[in-house]
């Protein structure tokens, strides 16, 4: 499907969530490291456990809000919500003010907000896009993001450290402009909110709303193989979530200053800080210049191959990158980790979809994206334990969880294709 041929609704977006993200990945790649140094390791890991678990609620909340009072209404919501925190988080980190506290508060609330928007997005593109073209079109966001991901941390490896109020500002301002833009030019695809005289006559009260949402959500939990799938998202999530956690501290504390090419009398010399830009850049251009090509290809395998090799994978990624200080072994490492990252990148959103009734697609993306919440929960326990255990064996129990990961995508499919031979029959009776 080409991008000419996009709805304007999903045009708007790849591009305002684009400049959005670029602002975002120029700090948050570098939160766990302030965190760090603001609170001591052992404080920041809970203090980002804590910021998480109001994320997962707020998943939840903006799936059920999401299907019940629209895309377009969250998304311009949450995008005025990240502003003005966003705002806050500038003045915490000004001439004014220097509020660690405050910092984590307004990262926690942004990160709220960004989960209420998440469900509706995701359901957008399901609304207005076919099944075989869906694929394609959740890869060339995920493309948009990552080359944000590129752009993002290199710069913010400087501004975040000598210009975080301006950073902070900008990311601000910015948030209210595409609020403009969405309220302006996006239009609603919620189907239960398309018959407006339906809407309007609607009353629901807070009990009744809360009641009807637990039930919702108990439907959807007691789908086997659609639980399995967060299951198995929510330990394999305990690896890539590393990226900006263990992998971010690991990288500061123990990569030395190293050449990195040096041709003459120029050397590129990089340690600390600067080698994790590095591979994070690294990381968001492999996946910005590879996403949309190896999607393309996967679409040849079997998905339960795709799931089971990409958590495997994502294993060797991770165990390579605590085994050595050296720069090119950690890139050598991290090439592996992307592969794995790029493999299901269209197919996972894909998979929710063809399990999803229509009207509930914004609460099956929000219960989907536990497997990221609850994983990006328990994801900063890792920071603890490599104080108690050391890195070596927290990478090691790491690669574990992989393995785990593949054998229960291995046993959900056995449940899904059983499932679909079933329907088949029933239709053939």
């Amino acid at each position: 499907m080409r991008l000419r041929d996009w709805d304007l609704n999903l045009k708007v977006r790849l591009y305002g969530e684009f400049f959005v993200n670029v602002l975002f990945w120029m700090f948050f790649p570098f939160m766990a490291i302030y965190f760090s140094e603001e609170f001591g390791k052992d404080k920041a890991g809970l203090l980002l456990i804590l910021s998480q678990v109001f994320g997962v609620l707020a998943n939840l909340v903006g799936g059920y809000c999401a299907d019940h009072f629209g895309r377009k209404r969250m998304m311009v919501i949450s995008t005025f919500g990240q502003g003005v925190f966003f705002l806050i988080f500038a003045f915490a980190n000004s001439m004014w003010m220097e509020s660690a506290l405050v910092s984590f508060i307004c990262f926690t609330v942004i990160g709220v907000f960004g989960s209420l928007y998440w469900p509706a997005s995701q359901a957008m593109v399901a609304d207005v896009v076919e099944e075989k073209n869906r694929n394609s079109v959740f890869a060339i966001f995920y493309t948009g993001i990552n080359i944000a991901v590129v752009i993002g941390p290199i710069v913010g490896g400087i501004f975040f450290f000598q210009h975080r109020f301006e950073l902070l500002l900008t990311a601000a301002l910015t948030s209210f402009v595409i609020g403009i833009i969405l309220q302006k030019m996006v239009t609603e695809t919620a189907p239960s909110l398309q018959n407006q005289a339906v809407k309007k006559t609607e009353k629901v009260t807070l009990v009744g709303a809360i009641t009807q949402q637990v039930a919702d959500y108990k439907i959807i939990f007691q789908d086997k193989i659609f639980l399995l799938f967060i299951i198995a998202g929510v330990v394999s999530a305990q690896t890539f979530m590393q990226l900006d956690l263990l992998m971010a501290v690991y990288t500061k504390e123990l990569v030395p200053l190293q050449t990195l090419i040096g041709f003459g009398d120029f050397r590129l010399e990089l340690g600390g800080e600067k080698a994790f830009g590095l591979i994070i850049a690294f990381n968001g251009f492999m996946v910005a210049l590879l996403t949309v090509v190896i999607t393309r290809q996967v679409d040849k395998y079997r998905e339960r191959d795709v799931f089971i090799t990409s958590a495997l994978l994502y294993g060797v990624g991770i165990f390579l990158f605590g085994q050595s200080t050296m720069l090119w072994v950690l890139l050598g490492a991290m090439a592996i980790f992307t592969m794995a990252e790029i493999m299901v990148v269209g197919i996972q959103q894909s998979f929710v979809s063809k399990l999803a009734p229509e009207h509930m697609r914004g609460q099956y993306f929000a219960a989907a994206s536990l497997r990221f919440t609850i994983g990006r929960t328990i994801a900063p326990i890792s920071i603890s334990l490599s104080m108690w255990i050391g890195y070596q064996w927290t990478f090691v129990m790491l690669t574990v969880l992989c393995v785990i990961s593949a054998l229960i995508y291995y046993y959900m499919y056995q449940l899904f294709e059983k499932q679909k031979k079933q329907v088949v029959q029933r239709v053939l009776a």
